[in-house]
């Protein structure tokens, strides 16, 4: 399991010019699975995203988790994570999970992060999307369970 997650200002998904899925202060998570996660791998990285010290206390030092700061989660499926662009000019997704499998992981994840008491925005399980967000600091980090 992959994910990219960016420290927000605030962000938001839309469908089809509808939005899906809003927050404030927080993470976005750009979620990849590949055909060997399993439940394991949801456990380890809810707790690593919940609790990785990020945010910035009261001296300005990156000192605080999101269940600190009482912030929210904007998640979002990514197969693309899991794209191979070594080869050719055409980016191989074999190592992405198959639709199947990768949406029942990711649901799982999200309600994994729900039940630590975080609030989980998402968008839509394989729909094209629009993600927009203020990134705050900028803040990017990728994390894996592998």
């Amino acid at each position: 399991m992959r994910v990219v997650l960016q420290r927000a200002k605030d962000a938001s998904v839309t469908v089809n010019g509808e939005t899906v899925g809003a927050i404030k202060q927080g993470l976005v998570l750009l979620v990849g699975i590949t055909h060997e996660d399993t439940e394991e791998d949801i456990r380890y990285l809810s707790d690593k995203i919940a609790n990785l010290r990020i945010f910035e206390d009261e001296a300005g030092k990156m000192n605080l988790s999101l269940l600190d700061v009482e912030g929210d989660i904007l998640s979002i499926s990514q197969f693309t994570l899991y794209g191979d662009c070594r080869k050719g000019r055409r980016p191989n997704f074999m190592e992405a999970a198959k639709p199947e499998l990768a949406k029942g992981l990711y649901e799982r994840f999200n309600d994994e992060l729900r039940a630590k008491g975080l609030k989980v925005e998402t968008g839509v399980f394989g729909a094209m999307m629009d993600v927009r967000l203020t990134n705050d600091g900028p803040v990017t980090l990728i994390v894996e369970s592998k």
